[in-house]
């Protein structure tokens, strides 16, 4: 069984998307989480992105794994934990830029459908429904408002003692939607057959419970 959950950045997708894979007994694969970790070797190695065949070169012998240590998700960059950088902001805006690359794209693929092949996967990202998992038995479109995305962000960041302006992270939402929607691979849109699911006003455990309702019809 695989579950496709896609959605724009801060809609809550990996959250639901853990919950869901929890309950069900499921095996979590965070593609954002992949993107991020190439996204950080691009950053750490200075690349400059707007050559892609240079990219193709440079990312060729990175190594992207997913191990589950203590049932969380870790995800390594050439053997070493990079997890705890990953939400980074700057990581964040270098993914959505870097992940529009196909050659970023063609390296993670094979490893993402590799997984949904062998097990029971809740697998989220920006394309898993219309481009990675096109046959998927559930697809669910999960989205809130921009703004609601904003405060999930700032308390996200507040909570751990950093300092925000709610008014910048919409800011960078809205420009981060844009730039995924219109990149010419990939863009994220709604597959014809996903379920749309707008969280804004609805709680984790109700959105997770609407995704389970769904894998029983």
């Amino acid at each position: 069984m695989n579950i496709a959950i896609d959605g724009p950045a801060g809609a809550g997708k990996s959250t639901i998307a853990k919950k869901t894979a929890k309950e069900l007994g499921y095996i979590y694969v965070d593609t954002g989480a992949m993107y991020r970790g190439i996204a950080l070797y691009l950053l750490e190695n200075d690349i400059d992105i707007s050559d892609a065949g240079y990219v193709e070169k440079k990312i060729e012998p990175v190594i992207i794994e997913i191990k589950y240590e203590s049932d969380m998700q870790q995800i390594y960059l050439n053997g070493n934990n990079v997890t705890s950088k990953l939400r980074e902001e700057a990581v964040g805006n270098m993914a959505s830029k870097s992940s529009a690359l196909p050659c970023v794209r063609a390296k993670l693929l094979d490893l993402q459908r590799q997984l949904a092949k062998d097990y029971d996967v809740v697998m989220d990202g920006r394309d898993i429904g219309t481009n990675i998992l096109p046959d998927a038995e559930v697809k669910v479109y999960l989205t809130a408002s921009s703004k609601v995305r904003a405060r999930r962000r700032y308390d996200e960041i507040i909570a751990k003692g950093e300092t925000a302006d709610i008014n910048v992270i919409e800011a960078d939402i809205i420009t981060r939607d844009k730039q995924d929607m219109e990149r010419e691979t990939a863009p994220l849109r709604q597959a014809e057959d996903a379920v749309y699911i707008d969280s804004s006003d609805m709680t984790i455990d109700e959105v997770v419970a609407t995704i389970i309702r769904l894998t029983k019809k």
